[in-house]
């Protein structure tokens, strides 16, 4: 079997994972970037992929200067993320819906562990009616303490009432890994916009192409 343990539950991350926010997310804050006269470089961008703001607004200080207005930027940034979900919308990783349907044949709880707030939740996955084929949310708004730190893993077990080291987690930021991996999970990087590095080798289980392949290993396990 490709995973270590049987997988009694499955926490996935949100962004980058299960909706492709990570790039809509980038093109806002290029505008915004550009609005003031300056830019986001895309190396900048990728340290700030998974943290919460408190962890990702010293990154824009560093990079912006002291006094960088933290507020109207993440005001102007929302109005573009905004103005970009009223187009096309935030279109699904590939392999989610399969990946959720064999999920609910094999039984197996999930949950989401994110950076983000429920409003984001709902605003990414309400579209898809995807909200309700998971047992948990566990946003920013209900942790004390965000990734890198174990902290929204350790809740989201805690809340499927399945011990840790029998999760599958499934993450596409380095620092999410870091999380997951610290929780005592099964932790697959599914890589979007950042690469595994020689740390997340050590940290995963195993690195996926896409959901669709992680879910080949679920169908490995008995039903």
């Amino acid at each position: 079997m490709p995973l270590p343990r049987p997988v009694k539950a499955v926490v996935f991350d949100m962004d980058g994972l299960l909706v492709d926010t990570e790039t809509v997310v980038f093109r806002a804050m290029t505008r915004a970037a550009g609005g003031i006269g300056g830019e986001m470089p895309f190396a900048t961008f990728q340290r700030m992929v998974g943290l919460q703001h408190a962890h990702s607004d010293p990154i824009l200080i560093e990079h912006f200067g002291a006094g960088f207005d933290l507020d109207a930027w993440q005001t102007v940034v929302s109005a573009h993320f905004r103005e970009e979900l009223s187009g096309a919308g935030i279109a699904l990783k590939a392999g989610v819906v399969e990946i959720l349907d064999r999920l609910d044949e094999l039984g197996l709880p999930r949950a989401i562990a994110t950076s983000s707030g429920l409003e984001s939740v709902r605003a990414s996955l309400g579209p898809h009616s995807l909200i309700d084929r998971f047992h948990a949310l566990i946003t920013r708004d209900v942790q004390t303490r965000g990734k890198p730190h174990p902290e929204p893993f350790l809740k989201a077990a805690e809340a499927l009432g399945v011990d840790p080291a029998d999760c599958l987690a499934l993450e596409d930021s380095h620092n999410g890994v870091r999380s997951a991996s610290a929780a005592g999970m099964m932790t697959v990087m599914v890589p979007d916009m950042l690469d595994p590095t020689e740390e997340m080798e050590t940290l995963c289980v195993r690195i996926a192409r896409d959901l669709h392949e992680v879910r080949g290993w679920l169908d490995a396990q008995p039903a």
